[in-house]
């Protein structure tokens, strides 16, 4: 327990103002004791009482995301060279390059060891994240859309996706249900209407390519609804998903800059199913 400053801040109160003075000493002792104890704890302070500042909040989920990516691809056992691809192919996405990409690179290692920390990892994330929940939805997608990046999810994949969403305070439905959502992105992705998708000629010529009605079955995945959801349900749902994944949002709560391309991506997927829905069922 720290009480150097408590002592101090007494003694001298009590010398220039007497009881009175060595009350308000003991505050400001008190004050002194809990920055010194926060900052050997780790985090660097502005002043009494202020928290991390945001570049450090965002350096923490950044490499925190890339950390617990590694540990996704450890979970099938021996991390392959395609697993290796898959995490370079996100850090394009990201445009990393110099240190930041070696930054992402040893956070991706840091991951594949044996007795990674996910539980200690999972509860700074949550810290850096402030709680909210958009943030937190935001990394989990990540780490749902690193592990469907080859098309297919590994049942060891699956269990560790559960304890990530669990330690972010997501409920295994809610889980399910974004693991549906982003195995009809990644096939929405193929077709060109999905995440890293071009749109324009390239999004038209993956409609022509793919059955009308697989692509319709996926988009209303990509949006959470069903196929019998009519227009009013549909615009909300979109409404939503466009709202809690906005990138201006996400970055005026927190998100690292470096992520900002992928939010894009993401908010592009949901507005390309959303037109496909509205142009074959001809809502408004």
């Amino acid at each position: 327990m720290q009480i150097f400053g408590k002592i101090l801040g007494a003694f001298f109160g009590f010398l220039f103002g007497g009881l009175v003075g060595s009350i308000f000493g003991l505050f400001l002792g008190h004050q002194f004791d809990k920055a010194r104890r926060l900052n050997q704890a780790g985090f660097k302070r502005s002043g009494f009482g202020s928290g991390p500042s945001q570049a450090e909040r965002q350096e923490e989920f950044f490499k925190a995301a890339f950390a617990v990516m590694g540990h996704v691809a450890k979970a099938k056992g021996q991390v392959t060279r395609e697993e290796i691809q898959l995490a370079s192919t996100m850090m394009d996405r990201m445009s990393l390059h110099g240190e930041l990409r070696k930054s992402a690179q040893d956070a991706f290692r840091d991951g594949k060891e044996t007795g990674f920390p996910l539980d200690e990892t999972l509860e700074r994330v949550k810290i850096s994240a402030g709680g909210r929940f958009d943030l937190l939805q935001f990394f989990l997608e990540l780490q749902i859309s690193a592990a469907f990046a080859d098309g297919d999810l590994h049942p060891s994949e699956r269990n560790v996706l559960h304890k990530i969403a669990r330690g972010l305070g997501f409920s295994t439905d809610q889980l399910e249900q974004r693991l549906k959502m982003q195995e009809a992105a990644f096939r929405f992705q193929q077709q060109g209407g999905g995440f890293g998708g071009h749109g324009g000629q390239q999004q038209s010529s993956g409609w022509q390519q793919a059955s009308q009605a697989d692509q319709l079955a996926d988009a209303y995945n990509v949006l959470g609804v069903s196929d019998s959801s009519d227009g009013k349900a549909v615009k909300k749902a979109y409404r939503k998903l466009m709202n809690e994944h906005h990138p201006d949002k996400l970055m005026a709560k927190g998100l690292p800059p470096e992520m900002m391309n992928v939010a894009k991506e993401k908010s592009q997927e949901i507005q390309n199913a959303y037109d496909l829905i509205k142009k074959v069922k001809g809502f408004k």
